[in-house]
């Protein structure tokens, strides 16, 4: 059992990891879709953003932090330093028509003591 959970955090390690070019961020391969969403100071691993610079997001996260939203202003973000895990599920379409993932992540951030 032991193996097994060793090669499981080996797995989610790699899949955690900034797998663009030259360790570049997104706003480098990247168009803006969706303005909530940063881009400058996020990589992309194998599935979702990671966060390589905190300070170029301009939002509040740990270096390393995954996330994702989805088109209907879903979200999820998994935050290893803080031990944070949040899922957000809503029906807001378009994702654009408010900026509810900034405002969450800025909130749960807040929250933190």
């Amino acid at each position: 059992m032991r193996e097994n959970t060793a090669s499981h955090s080996r797995t989610v390690a790699y899949m955690g990891r900034n797998h663009l070019p030259g360790g570049k961020d997104l706003e480098t391969f990247g168009r803006p879709l969706f303005a909530e969403s940063p881009m400058r100071g996020s990589g992309f691993g194998l599935g979702f953003a990671v966060v390589i610079d905190p300070a170029g997001g301009k939002v509040p996260c740990s270096p390393g932090e995954l996330s994702w939203g989805g088109a209907a202003s879903t979200a999820f973000l998994i935050d290893l330093a803080e031990q944070l895990t949040v899922s957000f599920f809503t029906q807001l379409i378009p994702s654009s028509a408010h900026p509810i993932r900034s405002q969450l992540r800025q909130l749960v951030y807040q929250a933190l003591v």
